[in-house]
């Protein structure tokens, strides 16, 4: 709950904040890539495209997609290799 505070003084409380948006899709992969991050350190790029290695060998294309996003956003790079190398060209 946030209290603001009008020209007179006067203060109101309001159930959100103004800059209180419901959270993204972009969002939520940002924090899942930071929490990977917490966990794996400088690796965690790495580990990333091993899971979405992992989901692929296994067909499991959610996942695949999820582990190549959280690599991508770790590292771009590394995530355009994955990508060329799990993507079949057409």
């Amino acid at each position: 709950m946030s209290v603001l505070t009008g020209p007179a003084g006067h203060a109101r409380l309001t159930a959100r904040a103004a800059n209180d948006n419901a959270p993204t899709g972009r969002d939520v992969l940002l924090r899942d890539a930071l929490k990977h991050f917490a966990q794996h350190g400088l690796r965690a790029a790495q580990v990333a495209r091993d899971n979405a290695m992992e989901a692929h060998r296994q067909s499991d294309a959610a996942a695949c997609t999820h582990w190549t996003e959280i690599c991508r956003a770790l590292d771009r790079r590394m995530a355009m290799a994955l990508a060329a190398r799990i993507e079949p060209a057409d």
